[in-house]
């Protein structure tokens, strides 16, 4: 059985939660710390590994994943999160049972030519909300 692996578009899942963007208008930290919170109950409960991507403004992509928590990922300055999910895609999709999460339809084409299977932002919600254990 090939490893099961979830890459979410970051900013795609908080636009498309009404409390997500709410935080976002607060401060975008704040929306992206409470998904990364919710993407990390799900890889805890499922044993599914999580990568969440993020638009950027580095001059290099940057990832960071300390032992057992989620992958996070930030593209560099003009490149989009949607690029980077299309090249992780195109990687492993070949190689792992890939789920990519985005309302993005062009990039979920895209995903989809690689292999890898797609949902939206809100069924990204009913998975992680039917995971949950409580």
């Amino acid at each position: 059985m090939r490893a099961q692996y979830l890459i979410v578009d970051g900013h795609s899942v908080i636009f498309a939660w009404p409390e997500l963007r709410q935080l976002h208008a607060r401060r975008t930290s704040l929306a992206r710390d409470a998904l990364v919170r919710k993407l990390r109950d799900y890889q805890d409960w499922t044993g599914v590994r999580v990568a969440v991507v993020f638009d950027g403004k580095g001059s290099a992509v940057s990832a960071s994943a300390d032992p057992g928590e989620i992958q996070i990922f930030y593209s560099r300055a003009g490149q989009t999160a949607d690029s980077v999910i299309e090249r992780l895609a195109s990687k492993y999709a070949p190689r792992f049972k890939l789920l990519v999460a985005t309302s993005d339809v062009l990039e979920q084409e895209t995903a989809s030519a690689s292999g890898a299977e797609c949902i939206s932002a809100e069924a990204l919600r009913w998975l992680l909300d039917e995971a949950s254990p409580a």
